[in-house]
């Protein structure tokens, strides 16, 4: 763990003492030397373990056909979810998706140093001094990927807190540019611990980078959209006494420090009379008590001369089962009460913070409808409305309350985002998916402006989270569920859910190798050119698997042919066709050729693509650099005949494709 660095005036003395060299040679590379001035990050490479599989292995993507959840509705979009290893799947994507992502939004590990950031299944330890350089190799390899993933047009956000704010703004500037920083959107974070040595952290980061200003496109130089298209916000207002307010978040939470267990300082109770809307904080609990208890009747005492007298109790909502407290403290609520408000719902009161406003900033929309115009510099800040605790009720209102799983992002803040980008048709990817919230807001505003947005998620399956909470959350959205509350809520019906998982398989190049890789990449051809729906027949004729694949959902033809001896069969086939548009034609091929001649006739009517090679380019700059095998210079020829053309089986392969080529298509 020492990086060593050579000091400019050492370098500078070696180069005075080499020989072979004029003086004038030796003062101008001294003076480039010292020219030479370097600003930025310095961190140590850390290892991964997926980047260590990928040294002699290559990721492909593999259907679970059981989990697919599939609408009746022939426009609903296709959306993808990927279990396992990001950085596995980002290497996979960058054949399907390189140049084509609109958004990508990301909420990676924040390295607390609280147990939130794994590297090598190991969480990262509190007194490591490398910390920062784990988590900055571990970030630099995923957004370089995504850069590549990116369209011209692209934009990516990055959420994160201020431990690693610094170094992420350093790392970002470096790979997208600091000309492409949009800039920070801040948001609130309502649920903070107080800190009683240190500055509360109340609030969060999103670095927002495009992929460039500048981009060609039809040979002309376009300027990317900007997506800043606002300055202003509007809150709907209440109208009370001839003042006006709008409405915060209330003064709980339901993170793991809501409980009263934990802050069991926080547990006394409002009592608030409905009609007089008298609002008093009064403690009638047992502190001790609420150290150690969860039963409500053994901890509290209520106050039976104000109940007598038509008041209501109000105590803290439950946390996961537990009782919760306040974020305020009781000498805070005793003083600020009058910044308090009581809202009712069906089933309880919630006390509520509230802004006041000045009139002249007040908009009057119908006899009962009052907002308030705020404005800001940037639509960035106008993030400041959706806080954090909003995460956790949407994801409580679709899950329950037994899921384990903590800090969910706000759903309406990320389609938030997406909406501030104009393209309706954009591609969505979130590859720290966690608990599904990019998918879940993606769904929403396809709802609800008309669009069809396509979302690809990428998540671990540690202690089952993909199964059971990304996905089993995201199925509830389309499919309907019932909220704690017992209210049903629609499904999102019109929308597609495949669900996928990473595989590897051996880089090494032979003909069994690149066979197998061209078998196993059909289901990531499908997530390229989004076409899904596979037919049984080609221009009439039944097709065998294991010599072609051929799909067609209306809009988009592609056929995978695996037997490349069936070329001229298709080319002939073809021929006679009627063709609307063209036909992507994927085939397997030793080499690069992608049996143009063959297909010389019809070229006005297909796409041609050779495979494996087109995956292997795609994944050239991004797999780890492969090892070396030693070869014994005086092998045997031929042994070697894995590496030959025709194959290690070469022979009974050929046989058996010829006799596949005549079962499986038969032209006369």
């Amino acid at each position: 763990n020492v990086v060593i660095l050579m000091n400019k005036y050492e370098l500078a003395k070696k180069i005075n003492e080499l020989e072979g060299l004029t003086n004038d040679e030796k003062s101008e590379l001294i003076k480039l030397l010292r020219s030479q001035k370097k600003y930025g990050l310095v961190w140590e490479d850390k290892p991964e373990d997926a980047e260590q599989r990928m040294v002699n292995e290559q990721p492909v993507l593999v259907e679970v056909p059981e989990r697919a959840i599939l609408s009746d509705d022939a426009e609903a979009p296709n959306h993808i979810l990927i279990e396992g290893d990001n950085l596995e799947a980002l290497t996979a994507l960058s054949y399907t998706h390189a140049g084509k992502i609109d958004v990508i939004y990301i909420d990676p590990p924040y390295n607390t140093r609280k147990k939130d950031f794994k590297y090598n299944d190991t969480y990262v330890d509190p007194e490591d001094d490398y910390s920062h350089s784990t988590w900055l190799s571990f970030m630099e390899k995923r957004l370089k990927i995504a850069k590549k993933l990116l369209a011209a047009t692209g934009v990516i956000y990055i959420q994160i807190d201020d431990r690693e704010y610094a170094p992420l703004k350093l790392l970002c500037d470096s790979i997208f540019m600091e000309s492409n920083c949009i800039g920070p959107f801040i948001q609130n974070k309502l649920n903070a611990k107080n800190d009683t040595l240190n500055i509360q952290r109340n609030h969060e980061y999103i670095l927002c980078y495009r992929k460039m200003v500048k981009y060609i496109d039809d040979s002309q130089t376009k300027v990317a959209p900007n997506i800043l298209i606002s300055n202003k916000i509007y809150k709907p207002l209440i109208k009370e006494d001839e003042k006006f307010f709008y409405l915060n978040d209330s003064i709980t939470t339901r993170g793991e420090g809501g409980t009263l267990n934990a802050r069991p300082n926080l547990g006394y109770s409002f009592y608030y009379h409905p009609s007089t809307k008298e609002l008093l904080p009064i403690v009638d609990y047992d502190v001790n008590m609420a150290k150690t208890s969860n039963d409500e009747s053994a901890i509290y005492t209520s106050k039976e001369e104000l109940l007598m007298k038509g008041f209501v109790v109000i105590r803290p909502p439950k946390v996961r089962g537990k009782l919760g407290c306040w974020t305020w403290d009781f000498k805070k609520a005793t003083k600020d009460k009058n910044l308090l408000y009581v809202k009712k719902t069906k089933s309880r009161y919630n006390i509520h913070k509230r802004t006041f406003v000045p009139k002249d900033k007040v908009e009057q929309i119908t006899d009962e409808t009052y907002v308030y115009e705020e404005d800001v510099y940037s639509n960035s800040k106008s993030i400041l409305e959706y806080s954090t605790n909003e995460g956790t009720d949407s994801f409580v209102e679709v899950m329950g309350y037994d899921t384990g799983f903590n800090n969910p992002k706000n759903v309406r803040m990320i389609e938030y985002l997406m909406s501030i980008i104009p393209n309706k048709d954009s591609i969505v990817l979130d590859f720290f998916a966690g608990s599904g919230t990019t998918l879940h807001a993606t769904m929403l505003l396809n709802a609800e402006d008309g669009g069809h947005r396509r979302c690809i998620l990428s998540n671990n399956n540690e202690n089952g989270i993909c199964e059971k909470v990304t996905y089993e959350r995201n199925r509830k959205v389309i499919q309907g569920y019932t909220t704690p509350k017992g209210e049903e809520v629609p499904g999102l019906k019109a929308n597609n859910l495949r669900y996928y998982k990473t595989h590897l398989l051996p880089r090494e190049q032979t003909i069994r190798n690149k066979r197998a890789l061209v078998a196993a990449s059909t289901d990531l051809l499908c997530i390229k050119n989004d076409v899904y729906a596979e037919q049984e027949r080609f221009a009439g004729k039944k097709l065998k698997p294991s010599c072609a694949r051929y799909f067609d959902n209306g809009k988009t033809k592609m056929l995978v042919i695996y037997n490349e001896l069936t070329v001229n069969a298709f080319a002939e086939t073809i021929y006679h066709m009627e063709v609307d548009g063209k036909i992507l034609i994927y085939v397997f091929s030793n080499t690069r050729y992608a049996y143009d001649d063959n297909f010389e006739d019809v070229l006005d009517k297909v796409e041609l693509c050779a495979l494996p090679a087109a995956i292997y380019d795609a994944y050239r700059n991004i797999l780890p650099e492969q090892e070396m095998k030693f070869e014994d210079p005086m092998a045997e020829s031929e042994n070697d005949t894995d590496n030959e053309v025709t194959s290690d089986d070469s022979s009974e392969q050929m046989a058996s494709s010829e006799h596949d080529t005549q079962l499986s298509f038969d032209f006369k």
